[in-house]
């Protein structure tokens, strides 16, 4: 169960504290580089996760201005097999995952097939470099440019592309949800006035936006010893967090910094406390997926400075190349329009998605106006709680659904 690590936001990056000459043999043996093969339907989310509970689902493709080949699957009935009478709805999962996140639970307590249920078309998005948007119009995922990209990115290209997808298919506004770095990408595109044209709404849950009091130790630890710029600079710019290596990786780790990895779950996102441990296996034979080092640099950048801004190189000039400015632009959450309807549902028991950041960011949205922005606290749940909480569908879905019925 050592691998439990792999669904916190930056656990991953703590299997990186090994020795320089071990990173070294990981990347000379090619142990970290992964061969992608293409994804046939047989093998995909539709036929593997939606079809097998008896929902009808389409599995689509969306190409990305800088040429990313990126999965969407689609819901468009519901179990009873009546079709979607409610508007599109974009589910964007976190990082370390792909759109399974939504479907993992039993339908019940699963938001992807509740939202199919109650009448919404549902698309799934798949965001760059996980299984099944490993695509790209000239690169391959061993290549090293394949993954020179941070959730910058994901904000400029992932998401604007996502939406308009939906948006052509159906020719309805679309209402949003993302789950942790699905909020951040959100958030920074909704501050640059992306995508808002074609939304009627987001939903926001465990935002991240402001990292700065984040409480999980080992995730501040990281970020504040510059161990993924180590990763970067010796080569891998990709993680990939599962596997033997990793195990015992964690386990030097835990052994290094004297911490109790017990109860790792806990360690990286706070005590989950509506979570069916039983599911918690099965959950590892589909998750985690790789993502860029160059991702975690920069999450672990607005950790160390307290900023939302652009990617910082660390150097003038290439600040200076890449934006014309020798510090990178910010991302002001107080551009966001104030009629634009929020939905914010964050937990009292959040390791990283911290109470007192998502405090910072509700004051950059004081002056939204008030009937448009939904804020719901639940004091007992942690990071993991809002995707895979056997209580979800009660205490956070029906409200988020309530919000989307009124927008």
């Amino acid at each position: 169960m050592a691998n439990i690590v792999v669904i916190g936001l930056f656990s991953i990056v703590l299997l990186c504290i090994a020795a320089a000459q071990g990173r070294k043999t990981l990347h000379l043996t090619n142990e970290w580089l992964t061969s992608y093969p293409v994804i046939h339907d047989i093998d995909g989310i539709c036929k593997t996760m939606v079809e097998t509970q008896g929902y009808t689902c389409e599995e689509h493709k969306v190409i990305t201005e800088d040429g990313y080949i990126l999965s969407l699957q689609r819901l468009p009935v519901g179990r009873s097999g009546k079709k979607a009478d409610k508007p599109p709805v974009l589910l964007q999962h976190g990082i370390f995952s792909d759109a399974i996140t939504w479907l993992f639970n039993p339908p019940d307590e699963s938001l992807g097939f509740i939202l199919a249920d109650n009448g919404y078309d549902v698309w799934l998005a798949n965001t760059r470099g996980t299984k099944y948007s490993s695509g790209h119009t000239s690169l391959n995922p061993n290549d090293m440019a394949y993954w020179d990209w941070s959730w910058d990115e994901l904000a400029s290209y992932d998401l604007p592309a996502f939406v308009q997808y939906v948006y052509n298919q159906t020719g309805q506004r679309v209402h949003y949800a993302g789950h942790s770095l699905g909020t951040l990408t959100a958030l920074a595109a909704f501050s640059q006035g992306q995508v808002l044209n074609m939304l009627r709404s987001a939903a926001l849950l465990s935002p991240i936006a402001h990292m700065y009091q984040i409480t999980s130790l080992p995730t501040k630890l990281a970020a504040d010893t510059f161990i993924a710029d180590a990763v970067y600079w010796l080569g891998l710019r990709e993680l990939i967090p599962h596997g033997d290596v990793a195990a015992k990786l964690m386990e030097d780790i835990c052994d290094t910094l004297n911490l109790d990895c017990s109860n790792l779950m806990t360690l990286f996102t706070g005590p989950n406390c509506c979570i069916n441990s039983s599911r918690i296996d099965d959950f590892l034979d589909h998750e985690p997926q790789p993502t860029a080092t160059k991702n975690l640099i920069h999450l672990a950048q607005m950790i160390r400075t307290g900023n939302i801004a652009k990617y910082d190189y660390d150097d003038q000039e290439q600040n200076m190349q890449h934006y014309g400015q020798p510090v990178p632009p910010p991302y002001d959450m107080t551009e966001i329009p104030n009629e634009f309807p929020l939905f914010l549902s964050y937990g009292g028991q959040d390791m990283l998605s911290d109470v007192k950041d998502v405090q910072v960011l509700l004051n950059d949205l004081k002056d939204h106006d008030g009937n448009k922005l939904v804020e719901l606290l639940m004091e007992n749940y942690a990071h993991l709680d809002f995707v895979m909480g056997v209580n979800a569908n009660q205490m956070i879905y029906d409200p988020m659904m309530a919000f989307f019925k009124d927008n």
